[in-house]
């Protein structure tokens, strides 16, 4: 007796897919605009951008370490062994003639366009705001300058002696101008200034850290804005009135080549400054006085930068602190978040960082942890 088949259809539906064509869910669709595309211009100028970063954002404390170990160790051999001489060892080279007598110039000849710019855009043109919480810095650090070397003259004028007698040698200028030598404590004016000058530039370069982002920023702005689009997260430009997001946008696509600009000559004279201290080192002035420069450089920096700019109330303020926040800052909670991201995806592919495709929740978003990720 042949048995009964069941029909295919009847009873509950072993499918481990979903229906196209079932009404009750829709597949969630991206109302996002995409970006343009990028050219080969850009891509290449982004490959400099990235080589001009990796050298000037070397880890700075690792860098300063350098320089002290590097003012002790290489003079105290330099004061000890003869050191053969070369173009660099004439205080008539081009480079000390040109560039490190006026360094403090060329620092602010980059500088003061970089800083007015860059802050013109994330102050969205607020002037008073320029002014008093960025430009103000550069007239601290020169101040700083100014206050050393005359410090450090006044210290070898007041304590040294001529090597010749006289009741009309008692004065360097007039000892000097005899044919004698003056011998004084002569604390490295080139140390103070190659260091300084090295660490100002490195420190006003950070506004230009996730700079490519604001672009994005505001086009995805600019689209929330246009259509109401309540899918877009919260964009750090929210809180600028619509004549603030309109200024920003002009000025960033007005300014940001030739902030991109300055960017690589300030890294280029970064490294020069860093050329030139090698120089000093091995060639001009004893270890202790080269040390006691560097020594001051470094202590101005740490007290203006990492303890004023950033720990007190007090203005100015740090670079790329302005109306919204840009730069991505790297910290041990982001750290945790992201090892906590990566437990939870598992093994989910990623690319430079970026998971190529996120954890899906039953409704079809993409979870909170994921979403976070990709927004960091």
């Amino acid at each position: 007796m042949a048995t009964k088949r069941k029909p295919i259809n009847s009873g509950k539906s072993k499918l481990n897919f979903r229906p196209t064509n079932d009404p009750t869910k829709a597949e969630p669709k991206g109302t996002t605009p995409t970006t343009t595309p990028t050219s080969v211009k850009e891509i290449v100028t982004l490959m400099i951008l990235h080589i001009c970063r990796k050298s000037i954002f070397f880890d700075t404390n690792l860098k300063i370490c350098v320089y002290l170990g590097a003012l002790f160790a290489v003079s105290l051999i330099a004061d000890v062994f003869p050191i053969p001489k070369s173009y660099l060892s004439k205080s008539s080279n081009v480079f000390n003639q040109y560039f490190v007598k006026i360094a403090w110039g060329w620092n602010l000849l980059l500088l003061i366009p970089y800083v007015l710019m860059t802050s013109f855009v994330y102050c969205c043109g607020l002037k008073e705001r320029i002014l008093k919480h960025h430009l103000v810095r550069l007239a601290i650090a020169t101040f700083f300058w100014w206050f050393w070397t005359s410090l450090f003259e006044f210290i070898e004028v007041r304590y040294g002696r001529c090597t010749a007698r006289g009741e009309q040698l008692r004065w360097r200028q007039s000892c000097l101008k005899a044919g004698h030598v003056w011998n004084g404590f002569d604390i490295s004016g080139h140390s103070f200034i190659l260091i300084y000058g090295s660490l100002i530039l490195i420190e006003e370069a950070k506004s230009i850290l996730s700079w490519d982002s604001i672009k994005e920023h505001i086009r995805l702005e600019d689209h929330y804005r246009t259509t109401k689009d309540t899918n877009i997260n919260m964009n750090p430009l929210r809180s600028l009135s619509d004549v603030q997001l309109r200024v920003l946008q002009i000025n960033y696509e007005k300014f940001t080549p030739y902030i991109r600009g300055l960017f690589v000559v300030m890294t280029l004279f970064q490294l020069l400054w860093d050329i030139m201290l090698i120089s000093t080192m091995l060639y001009f002035h004893k270890m202790i006085e080269k040390f006691v420069g560097g020594a001051c450089a470094i202590l101005t920096w740490y007290f203006t930068y990492r303890f004023w700019y950033s720990q007190t109330r007090i203005l100015p303020r740090l670079p790329g602190d302005g109306l919204f926040r840009y730069i991505k800052l790297k910290s041990t909670a982001s750290a945790l978040g992201r090892k906590r991201s990566s437990v939870i995806c598992g093994d989910v592919p990623r690319f430079m960082g970026m998971p190529l495709y996120g954890l899906r929740t039953d409704n079809g978003n993409l979870s909170n942890v994921q979403t976070d990720d990709l927004n960091r």
